[in-house]
Order: structure tokens, then C-alpha cells, then sequence
């Protein structure tokens, strides 16, 4: 895990689910997978919204020309665990198709303006992940 990521995790968990600096302002959760490759626990930040009940992340990575390794990892593993807040529980990860998809991510980049700059920043199409409660 990055250095970066850990200073994030560290202070979302000490400030019950809130960070500072840059992502002050944005909901995040801590994503917790599997990885797709290597089989090892991961846990990733990732800024989110809420969706008749689900919880919704974008796989941009900045508009990288890349998915992030959480997207592979969730594809590959679907059965995840989430924390917001203090609150951690079982969810099951869908990759949202069109023109949910789209939707979503317009509802995204509507909270977060940088998230309609990472779609300019990129060919590729930008995944649209639903996190469902299972507990």
C-alpha cells in the first residue's frame, strides 16, 4: 500500500471517517479487497456517493489511462468489505453497465467537479462500481 494511502486510512480512521486536506470535503470509504493477482487483503480510499441504498465508487484514478488495481481486484473478487465512517460491513461490488453507468457517473461529477475532468483526461470508459450491503 502507498504511503499516501496509509496517511489517508490512518486519519480517516482516527477522525471517525473524516479526512482533511484535499478530500475535506469529499465522503470517502475505505474499500477493503482481495487481490485479483497476488490473494493479499488491500485496502483502498476511494471517494463515493449514495444510490437508492447502494454506495457508489468510480474507478478513475485520477483519468489515468489505467483502472486503478482495486477495480481488477473487485472484478475478480466481488465479496468486499467497506468502511464509512466507524461502521464496517459486507458488501458485494457490481460493475454498473449503460446507461446506469453513465448516470452514476454524472451524479459523481456532479458532488465532485474533478471527477468530470478525469473523464476529459481519458479515452478510456471510466467504471462505475455499486457497492450492495450484505449484512
Amino acid at each position: 500500500m502507498s504511503n499516501w494511502n496509509e496517511k489517508i486510512i490512518t486519519e480517516f480512521r482516527k477522525n471517525k471517517g473524516k479526512v482533511g486536506g484535499h478530500f475535506e470535503h469529499t465522503p470517502l470509504l475505505l474499500l477493503h479487497s482481495v487481490g485479483a493477482k497476488s490473494g493479499k487483503a488491500r485496502i483502498n480510499p476511494v471517494a463515493y456517493i449514495e444510490d437508492e441504498g447502494r454506495l457508489i465508487v468510480i474507478a478513475s484514478k485520477g483519468g489515468a489511462d489505467s483502472h486503478p488495481d482495486w477495480y481488477f481486484n473487485v472484478r475478480a473478487n466481488p465479496s468486499i468489505t467497506v468502511e464509512v465512517g466507524t461502521e464496517q460491513f459486507e458488501a458485494k461490488a457490481a460493475i454498473t453497465s449503460e446507461p446506469e453507468r453513465s448516470e452514476l457517473y454524472a451524479k459523481m461529477a456532479a458532488r465532485n467537479s474533478g471527477f468530470a475532468d478525469y473523464e476529459k483526461k481519458t479515452s478510456r470508459k471510466i467504471p462505475v462500481i455499486a457497492l450492495e450491503r450484505i449484512n
